[in-house]
């Protein structure tokens, strides 16, 4: 289910992700929902579309940001 406002993210990705990171993340979730709803698009397609939006949402976070060595997210 694509969100419409940070506010509906995970508590993970809120909690943890400056406000910029949280944009990206969600375009990025919303962007994948809507290009593998279609199984047959699916590397894997028993993998499920709520998995794989989020596996492509974090990697375009790790894009741009990395984790610092006190944990918390960075722009990169």
């Amino acid at each position: 289910m694509p969100y419409q406002k940070n506010e509906d993210l995970p508590e993970s990705v809120k909690n943890h992700l400056p406000q910029h990171a949280q944009d990206i993340y969600r375009e990025a979730f919303n962007h994948a929902q809507e290009e593998y709803k279609d199984r047959d698009k699916r590397e894997d397609p028993d993998e499920s579309l709520e998995e794989i939006s989020h596996r492509v949402a974090w990697s375009a976070v790790k894009q741009k940001y990395v984790k610092d060595e006190d944990g918390k997210w960075r722009a990169k």
